[in-house]
């Protein structure tokens, strides 16, 4: 896997990767930036939520669970001195979907956060990851 990342002016980048995508990241106005994009921090969280929620809707799907929708909240924390790593974050699952099973759904968070996620693992190395959910029926 391969990236590159270009400076633009002042505190933004532009992120392209190698399937041919391309983000914005930007600083905020005190730190010199312009608030044109999302953070490279914050990046590193949307990007392990996109991971575990790939797993989970996978996972789901192959066990054969009607899902219709699927967010997840992420709060974390982060060591207050140089360098800021995250030191606590919590996943927060909302599965939506008919006749879902509560068990099915845990099954499928912690096989994400013990075996497939590779980025939420990774960043368990470092950090107090912690997950819940909660299952939303639809008729």
């Amino acid at each position: 896997m391969k990236a590159r990342i270009k400076w633009v002016e002042q505190v933004s980048f532009l992120g392209e990767t190698e399937s041919g995508h391309a983000v914005l990241m930007d600083g905020p106005h005190e730190g010199g930036g312009r608030n044109l994009g999302p953070r490279p921090m914050e990046m590193v969280l949307i990007g392990t939520g996109g991971c575990t929620t790939y797993d989970v809707i996978h996972i789901l799907k192959k066990s054969r669970q009607h899902v219709t929708d699927c967010v997840v909240e992420i709060q974390a924390e982060r060591a207050l001195e140089e360098p800021k790593v995250f030191t606590k974050i919590h996943f927060h699952f909302i599965v939506t979907g008919k006749d879902l099973k509560t068990e099915q759904v845990e099954k499928a968070i912690k096989l994400s956060a013990e075996k497939y996620c590779s980025a939420s693992i990774m960043l368990g190395k470092m950090a107090d990851i912690t997950h819940d959910f909660e299952v939303l029926q639809t008729a």
